[in-house]
């Protein structure tokens, strides 16, 4: 099995080559990739040293599977020529995730829309992975009517230039860039990534556009707020979901615990509840504060969070590249 990793050199491809390393896949050639200026250089996975190869020579060596963290410039440019000679590309970017030509995936809710005629398959945005980790197994029990979210989102969402950002302002040091507006240190942005022409930014306009086509289902509303926090791993979510049908809090709790790759954290009396720095460096979804809304009927709040470098980004590309070779797609 030969895997590129493109855009290995980057926060997300680094832990793609981690959480390959971990799962075992299956790999018996490893071609990294990265910009021209790091062709040549070198990455560890498994003990082993790999030199970075140029785009042109990954392309040419015909890998099984690419996996793409280098940017929606990049994926639209490289991603078809990958899928010319025959490589199964799943990218971590947002430009095909909104192709309907394309299919959207969280391994655990909707790899079953996979075929081998699917080259190009698209790996959603972080903050939505984790969000239909929850809806999606609600929405066959109750029938999703409204969904309210509001993200609490890790600078590491933004890369490794907005950690620096963060941790220059917590000692103090100005010589470093910054890439956000405003400094993030005890402070909350209102902001991810740009504003578009209706005041959403584009961070909320796929959290409001992706859950419909991974569920498959276009019945439900959905809104979002997503905001920046000064924390440095893990992404959060304050979720308010209406229903059609009227539900009960202990199934919500029993379904949910049954669902692959969540896990309750709903014990309020001990103060167990999910936070971004029990999630870092895990692969699965945590969902707690579990509880009826009462300003309105079959309505529900939770508080969702998850790594968003891992499950939010990386475990979930290399969950779908463990589909589709065990399912002889590829």
């Amino acid at each position: 099995m030969k895997v590129a990793v493109v855009g290995s050199t980057g926060m997300v491809g680094q832990v793609m080559l981690k959480v390959l390393e971990e799962r075992n896949f299956p790999i018996t050639e490893l071609i990294p990739v990265a910009s021209e200026r790091s062709i040549g250089k070198k990455v560890k996975y498994k003990q082993e040293e790999f030199t970075i190869v140029s785009m042109k020579d990954a392309i040419a060596a015909k890998p099984d599977i690419a996996i793409f963290s280098a940017g929606g410039g990049t994926s639209l440019e490289f991603a078809p020529l990958f899928a010319e000679v025959g490589t199964t590309v799943i990218d971590n970017s947002s430009a095909w995730r909104m192709d309907p030509s394309k299919k959207l995936v969280v391994p655990e809710i909707n790899a079953d829309v996979l075929t081998k005629e699917d080259k190009i398959i698209a790996n959603p945005n972080c903050s939505t992975i984790q969000l239909v980790m929850v809806l999606g197994p609600l929405n066959k029990k109750y029938d999703l009517k409204r969904v309210i979210v509001s993200t609490y989102q890790s600078v590491t969402g933004t890369g490794k230039a907005a950690v620096d950002q963060l941790n220059s302002e917590i000692t103090g040091d100005d010589s470093i860039a910054k890439v956000y507006p405003y400094q993030i240190f005890k402070n909350a942005l209102p902001h991810c990534d740009v504003f578009a022409d209706d005041d959403y930014t584009k961070e909320e306009i796929k959290l409001m556009k992706e859950p419909k086509k991974i569920l498959g289902d276009d019945t439900f509303n959905l809104t979002a707020t997503a905001v920046r926090v000064p924390v440095q791993g893990g992404h959060s979510e304050s979720v308010n979901i209406e229903f059609e049908n009227e539900f009960d809090l202990d199934e919500v709790r029993k379904i949910l615990s049954e669902t692959p790759g969540v896990v309750v954290m709903d014990n309020v009396k001990n103060n167990e509840y999910p936070m971004p720095l029990y999630s870092e460096g895990k692969d699965e979804v945590f969902v707690g504060r579990i509880r009826r809304d009462l300003s309105q009927p079959k309505t529900l709040n939770l508080w969702i969070v998850a790594d968003n470098l891992r499950k939010g980004a990386a475990t979930n590309a290399v969950q779908i590249a463990e589909y589709i070779v065990a399912n002889n797609l590829v």
